[in-house]
């Protein structure tokens, strides 16, 4: 039944030995999450989220879990990462304090709640690991169902590295394809779309993903009968069941107390997974959850006595206790033992978390009193301050929070003394050490972040007479790209067999094989996913959403999975995914493609990027190649038709990425957009200057996340003293955000001697034909007379209105 590596059969003492590791490490596991609660209510840590009752299935799923192979979980696989040696039982509990120490919680350094495991594929530099040398789990989140389409992608990077030999740099991320991905998930979760998206796309593609659902018949109160048809999700997927050399699912069925049960299917789960690349769903079934969903209600709340006696019987530790006296592993004494070390090693585990998370803070709490107390003694307001520094000193487990408002409560009663000079340096330094545990790595902060890229400008034939379609630039870009990184690759909705529906990508499918250049179906959210999963295991993929209206999909596990990655891992995992997407300017409600506001405030840690022109969006894709960030790249859906200048150095040229570009220098005021719309902005400026003499400035954003960190926009509201900013998105959209980065973070406001305007698109969505663009969206005519506008209330017998 369990088998050593060389696969000669255990003696019954190293059986027995195995087994009674394995029951250590459950009721360890259980210990933890019965004192873990404890804590919660005690109100030590704020929440809390346990594995308890899943105990027992994680031990069997870890012993066919090998070195390389990835885990795309949810909030109830800490048995799992104790039985791998990922997780400490004193991790455990520094993670339930939110721990801010890297080193002391390293699951996310307190910054998801406890239950979010991780491990760390990156160097400190940032460089990669050897991730073929360890066991590793990529960083959960609580959104349900949000984990599948990563796992996903990280079941399909085995794939691509075993079927794409010209991959070079595979030694630290794959052995010949071999490695699993293992997925976790509740019952109750899977009611979600996008698990069966994901499970409808595993089966397509064929890779080695191996996902457990955990069921205990309930999402926290609500039943099995109201989430899943059949009460059971493996009867309802029984249409995936793989048959013959049909492709598909293996569909396997297990008691979730049945220990010799589960290592049985997880051993033949594995073995058909790694092999041949099949993907496998286990129904893990009748299992328990002791202490209910969280630590925020109680399950008697919901289930009758007749259920809660059941879960009691038929609890997963209780009956592995029974099994392994039945079969003579170890006496109920032996047990009794093991169960009392446990809770002794758990509790002094917990002991030690606890004192390594509130002894810092204890101390920054005596250092702030001390100074309190010195500012006291030469104020006018010491009685007050001496009460504040004798309330906090009264506090026996501060909270940093607390330290820092009573120091800015002070502050503010010594404002107008001469003795506030040392406190409010100590506020500053303490604000700035510790905001750092909180807000640093959003974006990656190692040597290959995109600010590390440097411009290179195309370069051009001299006597070349004749320009080409927008489209043909990208295509032959890509080509390049394709040449240059072995492990870049390409998949989207009919970008494969036709070359995108745009044509951006025509015959490359031929030159390159369909696992690099790959049409898939139409499912976006699991697209992204495929791109995070194979982008954590060291791949470059491109990612392509057919059209920017289509990204709503997917903005879910864009904001909450690969935009949060590096904040949420303190840097400690990457996945540079680029996604490609088109947009802007297209007529009707559903291909107009401008809903940039949303998109730039719900996916902050992507790069958003606009290029106005196929040149520079080829140039946002080369400089991304070289970078380990992940980016939205819009192209321009009126631009691949469009001629321009053809490239010498396709590959080679960079665009930079936060950078602005003047396109035209003007005197009389700045304009300001970018994309599709800038076209109109500079016919309009041309009438303008034309007709009325004035002189526009007109500046390309390039890129909306950066936004112009060299603040080139406000030298020239500097100049001209007078701002428009035009966007197709709805009003307060992206427009919004614009103009509050020149005028508040940029300081624009100190130059202007006219109010700062934008002009946008109307609130509706666009409707349909070439009269709904006009009449929805800014036309040349309405930029004319904004424009127009602003100089009539400057010099009104120079330019008299026009209404």
């Amino acid at each position: 039944m369990i088998k050593e590596k060389t696969n000669t059969t255990l003696t019954f003492e190293d059986f027995k030995t195995e087994v009674l590791n394995d029951y250590k490490i459950a009721i360890t596991s259980r210990e933890c999450s019965l004192l873990g609660r404890k804590e919660v209510l005690t109100g030590k840590a704020k929440f809390g989220i346990f594995g308890d009752g899943k105990e027992v299935p994680q031990l069997a799923m870890a012993k066919s879990f090998k070195n390389g192979d990835f885990r795309s979980g949810y909030y109830r696989d800490q048995t799992f990462m104790m039985a791998i040696g990922e997780l400490t039982i004193q991790q455990f509990f520094a993670g339930l304090y939110g721990h801010t120490d890297i080193s002391q919680e390293p699951m996310s350094a307190g910054r998801q709640m406890g239950g979010h495991f991780m491990t760390h594929s990156l160097n400190e530099d940032g460089s990669w690991k050897n991730l073929t040398k360890q066991k590793n789990s990529s960083a959960d989140i609580s959104p349900t169902a949000a984990q599948m389409p990563r796992m996903l992608g990280l079941a399909q990077a085995s794939k691509i590295y075993r079927d794409v030999p010209e991959i070079t740099n595979k030694d630290n991320f794959s052995i010949n394809g071999n490695e699993i991905s293992w997925g976790t998930i509740g019952n109750a979760s899977t009611s979600e779309g996008l698990f069966f998206e994901t499970i409808n796309a595993a089966g397509v593609l064929q890779v080695p993903m191996v996902l457990s659902v955990w069921d205990d018949e309930y999402g926290i109160s609500v039943h099995a009968k109201h989430q899943t048809t059949k009460e059971s999700i493996s009867d309802i997927l029984k249409g995936y069941q793989r048959e013959g050399d049909s492709n598909g699912i293996e569909i396997l069925k297990v008691k979730g107390w049945d220990y010799a049960g589960l290592v049985e299917t997880y051993e033949k789960a594995a073995d058909l997974a790694r092999e041949k690349h099949t993907p496998i769903l286990i129904h893990v079934y009748q299992l328990t959850q002791p202490q209910g969903h969280s630590s925020s209600g109680s399950h008697e709340r919901y289930k009758d006595s007749t259920r809660l006696a059941w879960e009691k019987d038929f609890d997963c530790v209780r009956q592995m206790k029974l099994w392994m006296i039945a079969i003579n592993i170890a006496s109920p004494e032996e047990i009794e033992a093991i169960d009392a070390q446990a809770k002794k090693e758990v509790l002094e585990a917990k002991i030690a978390a606890w004192n390594a998370f509130i002894e810092p803070i204890i101390e920054e709490k005596k250092q702030l009193v001390s100074l309190l107390e010195k500012v006291a003694s030469t104020s006018s307001n010491k009685d007050k301050i001496l009460k504040i520094a004798s309330d906090l000193n009264k506090i026996k487990t501060p909270l940093k929070k607390e330290i820092l408002v009573s120091a800015r409560t002070v502050l503010r009663l010594i404002a107008h003394e001469n003795n506030k000079t040392e406190l409010s340096s100590w506020i500053t330094s303490y604000t700035n050490i510790t905001q750092q545990k909180f807000s640093s790595n959003l974006f990656s902060e190692s040597g290959l972040n995109v600010f590390s890229a440097k411009e290179i400008l195309p370069e051009y034939d001299k006597e070349a007479k004749e320009d080409t379609d927008g489209r043909m630039i990208l295509r032959d870009n890509f080509d390049a790209i394709f040449s240059k990184y072995p492990e870049a690759l390409i998949f989207g909705e009919d970008a494969g067999n036709i070359g995108d529906v745009n044509q951006g990508l025509v015959g490359l499918q031929e030159k390159y094989g369909e696992l690099r250049v790959a049409d898939v179906g139409i499912r976006e959210a699991s697209i992204i996913g495929q791109g995070i999963g194979m982008a954590l295991r060291g791949l470059r993929p491109i990612a392509e959403i057919q059209y920017l209206d289509y990204l709503l999909y997917a903005i879910q596990i864009m904001s909450d999975d690969l935009a949060t990655l590096q904040y949420r891992t303190a840097g400690k995992q990457k996945a540079p995914l680029i996604i490609r997407t088109r947009g802007h300017r297209l007529e009707g409600i559903w291909h107009s493609g401008s809903p940039m506001g949303m998109i730039i405030n719900a996916i902050r840690g992507i790069h958003v990027l606009v290029p106005r022109n196929m040149t520079k969006a080829a140039g946002f894709y080369n400089t991304l190649l070289e970078c380990d960030e992940p980016a939205l790249v819009v192209e321009c859906l009126n631009g691949y038709r469009l001629k321009e200048k053809m490239p010498l150095n396709y590959g080679e040229f960079k665009t930079p990425i936060g950078v602005v570009e003047t396109i035209k220098q003007g005197a009389d005021i700045t304009l300001v957009s970018y994309g599709s719309t800038l076209r109109l902005v500079e016919q309009a400026a041309k009438e303008l200057l034309k007709e009325n003499g004035i002189d526009c400035e007109i500046i390309d954003i390039q890129s909306l996340l950066p936004f112009d960190v060299n603040h080139d926009i406000v030298k020239s509201v500097a100049k001209t003293n007078r701002l428009l900013i035009i966007d197709e998105d709805l009003p307060g959209g992206a427009s919004a955000y614009i103009l509050q980065q020149i005028i508040e973070n940029q300081e624009g406001y100190k130059y202007l001697d006219s109010k700062p305007q934008t002009l946008t698109a109307k609130a509706h969505r666009p409707a349909y034909g070439t009269d709904g663009d006009y009449f929805s969206k800014p036309s040349i005519e309405d930029i004319f007379e904004k424009v127009y506008a602003t100089m009539n209330e400057v010099n009104p017998s120079k330019y008299p209105a026009l209404y």
